[in-house]
């Protein structure tokens, strides 16, 4: 006697030789070969995981953000506005992440802490890449990956790069705008600083949505990307905070004081400062 489940089976077409299957597309032998725990202790695994998911999620953001960058220095919003977008909902992904993270507890953690050594995500080079890409510059930031010849000349190349902000003030430039020239042409390495200029821009814009509609959209745009930003920071810091308290990280920064510190960075500091005006 068959089963239901096998019935069905029996009426579909099914392709049981496949040219390309499922698994090699996505080359999912060496994808789940990578999980490698240093020790015997179930939780590591978890650590492992969220941590190797998060920077494919973070793979993707730089993937959408670069291409949102190309299409905002063409003038071409439309697809942007997509791929920014897409962005904000895989930061969502991101912070998620830590929820499941937190389901670890102090005593689990400290069961294979010392397998780490003095690896941190502080040495994320992806992350570094997002960050310049935002606008958060820091050169000495860098030197964590100088071992590393590929990764440090690509974050060279970010941080000498414009900023995706950068690009956008370019962009409100080329619309005709009194964006100043020392915000349009810059040494891009050097964090971007506030000007009462482009406040009184982007106040212009929010004043007359209708009129700059698309300008407007991509304003909100950057800031949903900037808020999960700090979302995903903040739920950074509580995570350490509940499984580490106030010790230092494994890569030997000051942890929850560290990690604090960082949620008072803004990208675009213009966005946040126009409400106030407005």
């Amino acid at each position: 006697m068959t089963t239901p489940e096998e019935n069905s089976v029996d009426n579909e077409a099914i392709h049981w030789d496949q040219d390309i299957s499922y698994g090699q597309y996505l080359d999912l032998e060496p994808l789940l070969a990578c999980q490698n725990p240093a020790s015997d202790e179930h939780d590591e695994l978890l650590f492992i995981v969220i941590h190797q998911v998060s920077e494919l999620w973070i793979k993707l953001c730089l993937h959408e953000a670069h291409g949102a960058a190309a299409h905002i220095q063409e003038d071409n919003l439309r697809p942007a506005f997509k791929m920014l977008a897409r962005v904000s909902r895989i930061q969502e992904q991101l912070i998620k992440a830590w929820e499941v993270l937190v389901t670890m507890t102090p005593a689990d953690y400290a069961s294979f802490r010392d397998s780490l050594g003095q690896s941190s995500g502080f040495q994320s080079y992806q992350y570094r890449e997002m960050e310049f890409l935002l606008g958060n510059k820091n050169a000495k930031l860098i030197e964590a990956h100088r071992s590393k010849p590929k990764h440090y000349q690509k974050l060279q190349e970010s941080l000498h790069a414009p900023s995706l902000y950068d690009i956008v003030l370019q962009l409100l430039a080329k619309r005709g705008f009194s964006i100043p020239e020392s915000k349009t042409q810059r040494d891009w390495s050097i964090p971007y600083t506030a000007s009462s200029e482009v406040e009184a821009v982007w106040t212009e814009i929010y004043r007359n949505s209708e009129q700059h509609w698309d300008l407007y959209e991509l304003a909100e745009k950057l800031v949903d990307v900037e808020f999960n930003f700090q979302r995903w920071r903040f739920s950074h810091m509580k995570t350490v905070e509940r499984i580490i308290g106030y010790r230092r990280g494994t890569g030997g920064t000051a942890g929850v004081n560290y990690l604090v510190k960082a949620l008072d960075l803004q990208f675009f500091p213009e966005l946040w400062s126009v409400r106030t005006t407005i």
